[in-house]
């Protein structure tokens, strides 16, 4: 009887991990802050359950799929969502035009909404 309930536990346990959800980024806001240099606030949104499933990371992805910058998230935020954090000093060249924003957490990986927004000329 003790080991049906030991599972039942983990089951519910484990179902209330997975009800997260993916990630999602929110809204986005990119500044230039010098030459082919960016500053970007990016507000995500993630039903976070606790250390085993949460928002960890943000990335700025170019058209090519090529990484620019990651902000890494190093801990739940459980009581503030959505939350919004920043990224500084990511290098762009100037031949592009526009930046996916993508959010990433610890269960589903990336596959939440995403947003891509213009990079402001030089």
């Amino acid at each position: 009887m003790k080991f049906i309930l030991w599972i039942l536990i983990c089951t519910l346990l484990g179902g209330m991990t997975a009800y997260a959800g993916e990630a999602e980024i929110v809204d986005v806001k990119v500044k230039m802050t010098g030459r082919d240099t960016y500053s970007f606030d990016v507000t995500v949104r993630h039903a976070d359950a606790g250390w085993k499933h949460y928002a960890d990371k943000w990335d700025v992805v170019a058209p090519d799929g090529t990484v620019l910058g990651t902000r890494t998230l190093y801990h739940p935020h459980v009581d503030e969502q959505p939350f919004t954090r920043s990224i500084s000093g990511v290098k762009i060249p100037a031949s592009i035009e526009q930046v996916t924003i993508r959010a990433h957490d610890l269960v589903h990986g990336y596959g939440g909404k995403t947003v891509t927004v213009a990079v402001p000329a030089n």
